[in-house]
């Protein structure tokens, strides 16, 4: 008999590849939606929606066929915001990981840094002290409030509702402020590091986060009478963007459009991380399934936000922001010069005063990192959008060998088409505005 196997690669219609020095190269294509238009249906037009348009939340291109004003297909279009921090990550060390993985999601941050430190903590082995776990918490509530106001403004503003939009913007430029204050940054923070937190919150934290818990209890009210009873705002959501429980399970969607759809899947109650079983709040569920659910839901996660806001700040006790063991606690042991950036002399000063040897070891700390045993782990929290998860192998070495994020706004996008074909062209921008996708979180 002939052998006729063939060792050869199959060529992919959809990912050419080349061989370079560093391996196979793949360059991957679309382009399939040429073929889109159905010949049988002469009638019926594509359009492009974005990916410039205002309403398409950053890059995110949408093809639409449509009959008159109704969408009878519908096809994401994604990658115009490809950077490869993934990729980028396995030439870095395990801490500069995370100067890399909070500019994913660029609206929650803190989310992908605490899935990405989770993984690299459950890997050593290693649990951060108290107080950095229950200062996590309290960042991440903080920043989920700050996510939900951008996805209430950005809704408003694209469906005509412009005094919500600048509502929302004003009350995240509060979280903004308090981030800041809290962290040194309004965004990419890199300030959860593995093994506990960069440094510890200035001295007159309890009163600014109390400053702003007190703000928002004021301010939340408005928002009902603004947008949540407002007839126009009900009658241009409601029974729009349609997704029931099932559709959500089959398309892996998680979050608010979820728990939107009636299943109560948090992952803060169902897996808890980071002490969650130690906190007071509700998962608020809505069974309408539809854009006004959503946006329903998302105002009710924001007060359940704030009571965890002030547990967190009631729990906080003194101690150490990060782990006992050197050869993992840099940088937790910086200090931020009178410029907001690098080393305070008095650190250096103590530092090049101790010894040679631990001069030596902070030099190789900073430069190389730290080893982590090899190994694999996927570490999950729940993040704005819906289920954050972090894949990190490791083979032992100062750098991850592989990097991969789960992340909610790419697996959620798959629900735009089971929201939006059968219903006006219009109602498209309801349904993604409802989604809530980043794309930095999807192309990354």
């Amino acid at each position: 008999m002939t052998d006729i196997r063939d060792d050869a690669p199959v060529p992919d219609a959809y990912a050419s590849q080349r061989e370079t020095t560093e391996g196979t190269v793949y360059t991957v294509t679309g382009g399939d939606w040429d073929t889109f238009l159905d010949e049988e249906h002469d009638d019926r037009i594509v359009i492009n929606m974005g990916p410039q348009h205002p309403s398409t939340h950053g890059v995110l291109r949408l093809v639409l066929e449509l009959e008159g004003e109704t969408v009878t297909q519908a096809r994401s279009v994604i990658g115009y915001l490809h950077t490869g921090i993934e990729k980028n990550c396995e030439y870095r060390t395990w801490t500069q990981g995370v100067t890399f993985v909070t500019r994913m999601d660029y609206l929650a941050p803190l989310f992908t840094e605490a899935a990405y430190c989770l993984g690299v903590e459950k890997l050593l082995g290693v649990e951060v002290p108290r107080r950095a776990q229950v200062a996590r918490v309290m960042l991440m509530e903080i920043n989920r409030i700050g996510s939900h106001l951008v996805a209430l403004a950005t809704g408003g503003m694209e469906l005509g509702a412009l005094t919500g939009m600048t509502a929302g913007f004003r009350e995240r430029e509060e979280v903004l402020h308090l981030l800041e204050f809290l962290t040194g940054l309004r965004m990419n923070h890199a300030y959860i590091r593995p093994g506990g937190l960069a440094q510890d919150f200035p001295e007159d934290w309890a009163e600014k986060v109390a400053g702003f818990v007190k703000i928002m209890k004021q301010r939340l009210p408005d928002y009902d009478k603004l947008l949540t009873g407002q007839p126009i705002w009900r009658q241009r959501l409601e029974k729009v963007g349609y997704l029931p429980v099932d559709g959500c399970l089959a398309l892996g969607a998680t979050g608010p459009i979820l728990r939107a759809a009636g299943l109560p899947w948090d992952m803060r109650k169902v897996e808890p991380y980071s002490g969650y079983e130690e906190y007071d709040f509700e998962v608020p569920t809505a069974t309408e399934a539809d854009c006004y659910a959503r946006y329903r839901l998302r105002v009710a996660e924001i007060h359940e936000s704030l009571k965890i806001i002030e547990q967190a700040a009631a729990k906080m006790e003194p101690g150490p922001v990060m782990v006992a063991d050197r050869k993992i606690a840099w940088p937790a042991q910086l200090s931020i010069g009178s410029d907001g950036m690098g080393n305070s002399l008095e650190h250096v000063r103590k530092i090049m005063g101790q010894s040679m040897e631990s001069l030596i070891h902070h030099f190789k700390l900073v430069t190389e990192g730290f080893s982590v045993p090899a190994g694999q782990v996927y570490s999950a929290v729940e993040s704005p959008r819906g289920e954050m998860g972090c894949h990190l192998v490791s083979d032992g070495g100062t750098r991850p060998l592989r990097v991969h994020v789960r992340d909610p706004s790419f697996v959620n996008l798959q629900t735009m088409p089971a929201m939006s074909e059968g219903g006006m062209v219009a109602d498209v921008i309801a349904a993604v505005a409802s989604i809530d996708p980043v794309m930095g979180g999807v192309d990354r």
